[in-house]
């Protein structure tokens, strides 16, 4: 990517991030990535902050993007599992990347805080 100008980025980086942008979306991958194939209610329970109706529209939008498949298991009561595509699997490194340097950067910050305050003294 260091040759080419920011212009000839933008089309693929609008792309992914309109795939994992927001608060919710990335979290839900994550826990479908490495904890495996999850239920509507394994999922809220593994998110609690999160709204019924969020997690469902961020699920709806992740599966119309193929990014998560969504099974519906033909039971009284229904039962319907999510998991990670194969083309969604192409996600992990960038999450993972996003994650490492999430927390290098939540360490920068705290060193760079921690300098602020010992001048202010």
């Amino acid at each position: 990517m260091e040759n080419k100008k920011p212009d000839t980025c933008r089309n693929g980086v609008e792309a992914s991030l309109e795939i994992i942008v927001g608060k919710w979306k990335p979290i839900i991958l994550l826990h479908l990535l490495h904890g495996g194939t999850k239920r509507f209610g394994e999922l809220k329970r593994l998110l609690p902050d999160i709204t019924q109706k969020m997690l469902t529209a961020q699920l709806r939008e992740l599966e119309e993007q193929d990014i998560i498949a969504r099974k519906v298991y033909p039971e009284v009561p229904p039962r319907v599992e999510y998991s990670v595509t194969e083309y969604g699997r192409g996600l992990y490194d960038i999450l993972q990347q996003m994650h490492e340097w999430g927390l290098a950067h939540l360490e920068h910050m705290a060193k760079k805080n921690s300098r602020a305050g010992a001048r202010q003294d």
